[in-house]
C-alpha cells in the first residue's frame, strides 16, 4: 500500500485513544461504516500495517456520528456534529486569510475551554498556535496533528492556493513514525517544542478568501473528514520545490532555479508557470527556506554569524543581517539564546 495513499497503524492507535476511554462500541462504528475488517486491524500488533485513507474518512465520519461529537472524545465537552460547518460559514464572509483565521479562533473560544486558538504577528512571520488541556492526560498525536491538517488545508481552500509554511512545532516528542510527518508538512518540523504552532510568511494573511456560499455548499458535502484524509503527502509544485531546497540546506549546499527544476524533471518555463498558478515564486519558497535554516542553527549551534550568512548564500553578512531583521524583527544576536551569544 503506497504510502501517500494510506496512514499508518500508530497514527490510527492514537485517534482511537479517546473512543477507547470513554469506551466507544468500536465493532459497532465499525459495521455502520461497513469496515468490519478494521477491527482485526486494529488491534494487530504489526507497526508496519497501514489504513486506506479512503477508509480512514469513512470511518471518521461515522465515529463522530456514533459518538455525536466532532472532537472524537478528545474534549472535555462534545462539539456537537455541524459545528466545523457553523464556523465555516463564519468565516465565509471573512475579507482575508487574517479575519478568517481570527474568527475562527474567537468561534472555537465559544464552544470549550480546552482548546485555544490564537494568531500572533512578528516580524515577516505568522504563528497560529493551538494550546490544548488534553483533559484525558493521553496520547495527542493524532488530535494535534488533525488540529494542524484541518486548519492548514481550510486556510488553503479559502485562499485557493497552497500555503508555503516555514515550520510545524509540535509538543509532543518526536514519534517514531516521524517521517510521516515531512510528507504532510514540507517544511522545518520541530518535536518537543514549547508549544503547537504552524508558521507562515505573514504576507499570506493579507490575501482574499476566494470562496463565497456557493462554493461553501460543495465544500461542506465533503467536509471536515475529506480534510481530515489529507494526511497524504503535499505534493503541490511549491510543497515539491520547498523539500528540495530543504534536502539542500541541510547538506550544506545550495539548487539554483536552473537546477531545481531539473530535479523535477520540467523546464524553468513551466516551472515558473506552475509556481505562479500556485500563488508563490522560487524566491519566496528560497527565502522561507533559509529564514527556517537560520532560525534553527541560530539556536541550536554555535555557527558564527559570517559562516551562518555564507551558507545560506548571501553576498554578504550584511545582507543576511537585514534580511534576518526583515524576517523577525530582532538582529541575529537578539535571536540567539543567551549560552548561544556566550560564543
Amino acid at each position: 500500500m503506497k504510502r501517500q495513499h494510506s496512514v499508518p497503524i500508530q497514527l490510527i492507535r492514537s485517534l482511537l485513544i479517546a473512543p477507547r476511554k470513554r469506551a466507544v462500541d468500536l465493532e459497532a462504528v465499525c459495521a455502520q461504516a461497513r469496515l468490519e475488517h478494521w477491527l482485526d486491524l486494529i488491534n494487530i500488533d504489526d507497526d508496519n500495517t497501514r489504513f486506506p485513507l479512503e477508509e480512514l474518512g469513512v470511518f471518521l465520519i461515522t465515529l463522530w456520528r456514533y459518538m455525536e461529537d466532532e472532537a472524537g472524545g478528545f474534549l472535555s465537552h462534545r462539539l456537537k456534529l455541524g459545528t466545523f460547518s457553523m464556523m465555516c460559514h463564519a468565516l465565509i464572509s471573512a475579507p482575508n486569510l487574517r479575519r478568517g483565521l481570527l474568527r475562527s479562533a474567537r468561534y472555537i473560544a465559544l464552544l470549550t475551554d480546552d482548546l485555544r486558538l490564537t494568531l500572533e504577528e512578528e516580524g515577516d512571520e505568522a504563528r497560529f498556535v493551538f494550546a490544548w488541556d488534553n483533559p484525558l492526560g493521553e496520547d495527542e498525536v493524532f488530535f494535534i496533528t488533525s488540529m494542524f491538517v484541518i486548519w492548514i488545508r481550510l486556510s488553503c481552500w479559502m485562499i485557493d492556493r497552497p500555503m508555503l509554511l516555514d515550520r510545524v512545532d509540535f509538543q509532543f516528542d518526536e514519534p517514531s513514525y516521524s517521517d510521516e510527518f515531512s510528507l504532510m508538512f514540507p517544511c522545518a518540523l520541530n518535536f518537543g517544542a514549547e508549544r503547537n504552532v504552524f508558521a507562515f510568511n505573514k504576507r499570506m494573511l493579507g490575501l482574499p478568501i476566494k470562496q463565497d456560499p456557493h462554493t461553501l455548499v460543495n465544500f461542506l458535502s465533503h467536509a471536515p473528514q475529506s480534510l481530515l484524509t489529507q494526511f497524504r503527502a503535499d505534493d503541490s509544485v511549491t510543497a515539491q520545490v520547498k523539500r528540495l531546497l530543504i534536502d539542500a540546506y541541510a547538506k550544506s549546499s545550495t539548487l539554483s532555479f536552473d537546477d531545481t527544476s531539473g530535479h523535477l524533471n520540467t523546464t524553468t518555463h513551466t516551472l515558473r508557470r506552475r509556481l505562479k498558478e500556485e500563488g508563490h515564486s522560487f524566491q519566496e519558497i528560497k527565502d522561507s527556506v533559509r529564514r527556517e535554516r537560520a532560525f534553527l542553527l541560530l539556536k541550536t549551534s554555535d555557527i558564527s554569524v559570517n559562516q551562518l550568512s555564507e551558507l545560506l548564500g548571501f553576498s554578504e553578512p550584511a545582507a543576511f543581517i537585514r534580511a534576518f531583521k526583515k524576517w523577525s524583527g530582532q538582529s541575529p544576536t537578539a535571536f540567539r539564546s543567551p549560552k548561544s551569544e556566550s560564543h
